[in-house]
């Protein structure tokens, strides 16, 4: 009698698995098909923004401005990196005379007490400021997102 105990609990474990894979394959496939028969795509989702692409000014120096009574001349050195994208990369190059201008107005403004107590952050957002302003009194959208700081020396 054990046996066919034994026998028969196989069998029905046998056919709850069955029935339960079935019902498995068969929901799976209603979420394949969006329940209505038809297949639905299941798409990756494309990444919005394209890899940036950047762009170095180099070698922007100018002399710090002087403070009352000193005698002594300072000077910043800076390599700025532009991100942009590759769609505007050719109108960023074009435009690099104008970056390294308005770099140099901005920085030059800047006492060496000011300028030594500032940091890359501070900087970056200094010259972000001004292109901001340059490119909104030309009516002009900028081709590049940022400016950042590549290298930096005060002397």
């Amino acid at each position: 009698m054990n046996k066919k105990l034994v026998i028969a609990m196989v069998g029905v474990l046998l056919l709850g698995g069955g029935v339960a894979g079935g019902a498995v394959w068969y929901m799976g496939k209603q979420a394949a098909t969006g329940g209505e028969g038809k297949a639905v795509k299941h798409e990756e989702p494309k990444a919005e923004t394209e890899p940036p692409k950047y762009i170095t000014v180099e070698k922007v120096i100018v002399m710090l401005k002087r403070s009352e009574g000193e005698v002594v001349t300072h000077y910043l050195s800076a390599d700025l990196v532009v991100a942009t994208t590759a769609k505007q990369e050719k109108e960023c190059k074009e435009h690099l005379p104008l970056l390294r201008s308005v770099a140099v107005k901005a920085l030059s403004g800047l006492p060496m007490s000011k300028a030594a107590t500032m940091s890359i952050d501070q900087f970056a957002d200094e010259l972000n400021k001004a292109f901001d302003e340059t490119y909104a009194k030309d009516k002009r959208e900028r081709p590049f997102s940022e400016v950042m700081i590549g290298k930096l020396i005060l002397e």
